[in-house]
């Protein structure tokens, strides 16, 4: 089950952490059998050996006739990333780029891939890129038919790393991510902000914000929070500076009035609060 953090429209990029793998088998079926309801292509990438991820998934008679015919394949790891290396993230989403073309090609509707990414976010370096490439593939899926459940271990990377890439989907089903950042347009100008930003999560808004690289599109940057239930002056500053960095303007949409009072409060110059009804 997805967090209630998540848009009210499903955007189909999905940070899946857990504990017992048994739970991300049913999940992973969950997500593979929506993809071939809706006529995609499936990967499964797998991070270990093919044949145990087959069995499992054989477990669903409609994923046992897509592995049957095709529609549905097991991949390796290392086929589809540069594992032990630092992710090279434009090259990743070009790859991805082509394959959900060749799958459109193929008559598909798209392409959905179900990735055990834990491999890939190890060490700090690996960690910090793959965080920064998850944002961009986010782009991507805004306007291409992809799709991707990305599967954390979280006895292997801890709870501190699975939040900063939790907080980086649009949704997850780690209820303890405050909050959460996300594309809300190819360009990478606007993006959805959801949750809470208070005291504990300042330093991780700021990485967040950070590995996001928003891109000015005629001066501004726009955070579409409708669902952000709480912002403190803390994460107003951080947006200040954060305009200041790319000589831009933020705008922050939010229903909630008193942010926009203690932005004028503060005297806030390039950081904006329109308040949404």
């Amino acid at each position: 089950m997805t967090s209630e953090r998540t848009p009210s429209t499903p955007y189909g990029h999905v940070c899946w952490v857990y504990d017992d793998p048994a739970a991300l088998d049913r999940a992973a079926q969950r997500f593979l059998t929506a993809g071939l309801a809706a006529g995609e292509r499936l990967w499964y990438v797998a991070a270990g050996r093919a044949e145990p991820v087959v069995a499992r998934l054989s477990a669903a008679p409609a994923l046992r006739d897509a592995l049957a015919h095709g529609s549905l394949e097991v991949v390796s790891l290392g086929d589809t990333y540069r594992t032990g290396a630092v992710v090279d993230g434009p090259a990743q989403v070009r790859a991805y780029a082509a394959a959900t073309e060749d799958a459109l090609a193929g008559g598909h509707r798209g392409l959905r891939v179900v990735a055990e990414a834990t491999p890939l976010v190890r060490t700090p370096a690996q960690l910090d890129a793959f965080s920064r490439y998850e944002h961009l593939i986010d782009r991507y899926m805004r306007d291409r038919p992809f799709r991707a459940m990305c599967a954390y271990d979280r006895r292997e990377v801890g709870g501190r790393a699975a939040t900063e890439l939790a907080c980086l989907h649009p949704e997850t089903n780690a209820a303890e991510t405050p909050f959460q950042l996300y594309a809300h347009d190819a360009a990478g100008h606007r993006v959805g902000l959801t949750g809470e930003l208070d005291e504990s999560t300042e330093d991780l808004f700021g990485t967040a914000l950070e590995r996001a690289d928003l891109r000015p599109v005629d001066g501004r940057l726009v955070l579409e929070a409708s669902r952000l239930r709480f912002v403190d002056h803390r994460a107003l500053l951080r947006l200040r500076e954060y305009a200041r960095q790319r000589d831009a303007a933020v705008v922050l949409r939010s229903p909630r009035a008193a942010a926009a009072r203690l932005t004028a409060l503060l005297d806030l110059p390039g950081l904006t609060v329109e308040v949404a009804r």
